[in-house]
Protein backbone atom coordinates (compact mmCIF):
# COMPACT_ATOMS: atom_id res chain seq x y z
CA UNK A 1 0.00 0.00 0.00
CA UNK A 2 1.40 3.35 -1.13
CA UNK A 3 0.99 6.08 1.19
CA UNK A 4 2.17 9.31 2.02
CA UNK A 5 5.69 9.14 4.28
CA UNK A 6 3.46 10.70 7.67
CA UNK A 7 1.36 8.07 7.57
CA UNK A 8 1.01 5.71 11.00
CA UNK A 9 1.37 1.79 9.65
CA UNK A 10 -1.19 1.70 12.72
CA UNK A 11 -3.66 3.59 10.94
CA UNK A 12 -3.42 1.47 7.52
CA UNK A 13 -3.77 -2.26 10.31
CA UNK A 14 -7.01 -0.42 11.90
CA UNK A 15 -8.07 -0.58 8.56
CA UNK A 16 -7.63 -3.92 7.14
CA UNK A 17 -8.58 -5.25 10.61
CA UNK A 18 -11.64 -3.47 10.34
CA UNK A 19 -12.59 -4.11 6.43
CA UNK A 20 -11.37 -7.68 6.39
CA UNK A 21 -13.75 -9.34 8.61
CA UNK A 22 -13.99 -11.96 10.76
CA UNK A 23 -12.41 -14.38 8.56
CA UNK A 24 -9.13 -12.19 9.08
CA UNK A 25 -6.51 -14.38 11.74
CA UNK A 26 -3.87 -12.39 11.58
CA UNK A 27 -2.46 -9.20 9.68
CA UNK A 28 0.79 -8.11 10.02
CA UNK A 29 3.73 -5.46 8.41
CA UNK A 30 6.34 -7.15 7.11
CA UNK A 31 8.28 -4.44 4.55
CA UNK A 32 8.24 -1.14 4.17
CA UNK A 33 10.06 0.06 1.17
CA UNK A 34 11.19 3.93 0.06
CA UNK A 35 12.66 4.94 -2.58
CA UNK A 36 12.58 4.82 -6.14
CA UNK A 37 9.77 4.59 -8.36
CA UNK A 38 7.74 5.69 -5.44
CA UNK A 39 7.23 9.60 -5.58
CA UNK A 40 9.57 11.69 -2.78
CA UNK A 41 7.26 11.20 0.69
CA UNK A 42 6.04 8.41 -0.07
CA UNK A 43 6.34 4.79 0.82
CA UNK A 44 5.21 1.62 0.09
CA UNK A 45 3.99 -0.52 3.66
CA UNK A 46 3.33 -4.61 2.87
CA UNK A 47 1.28 -6.18 4.91
CA UNK A 48 0.97 -10.60 5.52
CA UNK A 49 -2.70 -11.31 5.45
CA UNK A 50 -3.92 -14.73 6.90
CA UNK A 51 -7.35 -15.87 7.05
CA UNK A 52 -9.23 -19.17 8.03
CA UNK A 53 -11.79 -20.88 10.34
CA UNK A 54 -11.56 -23.67 12.42
CA UNK A 55 -14.19 -25.68 10.57
CA UNK A 56 -13.37 -25.82 6.85
CA UNK A 57 -11.20 -24.67 4.42
CA UNK A 58 -12.27 -21.42 3.24
CA UNK A 59 -13.39 -20.45 -0.78
CA UNK A 60 -11.49 -18.65 -3.31
CA UNK A 61 -14.55 -16.65 -3.23
CA UNK A 62 -14.51 -15.81 0.72
CA UNK A 63 -11.18 -15.10 0.83
CA UNK A 64 -11.35 -12.82 -2.45
CA UNK A 65 -14.13 -10.88 -1.32
CA UNK A 66 -12.36 -10.07 1.86
CA UNK A 67 -9.57 -9.00 -0.42
CA UNK A 68 -11.45 -6.89 -1.99
CA UNK A 69 -12.80 -5.16 0.75
CA UNK A 70 -9.48 -4.49 2.61
CA UNK A 71 -8.73 -2.66 -0.75
CA UNK A 72 -11.26 -0.53 -1.60
CA UNK A 73 -11.08 0.31 2.16
CA UNK A 74 -7.44 0.91 2.22
CA UNK A 75 -7.63 3.03 -1.13
CA UNK A 76 -10.80 5.25 0.74
CA UNK A 77 -7.83 5.60 3.44
CA UNK A 78 -5.95 7.45 0.99
CA UNK A 79 -3.85 4.35 0.28
CA UNK A 80 -2.96 3.37 -3.37
CA UNK A 81 -2.39 -0.53 -4.06
CA UNK A 82 0.57 -0.74 -5.05
CA UNK A 83 0.82 -3.58 -8.42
Amino acid sequence: VVVDEDRPSGDLASVIRTSAGPLLRDGRLFDVYRGAPLAAGMRSLAFRLRFAVDERTLTEVEVDAAMASVMHALEDAGGRIRG
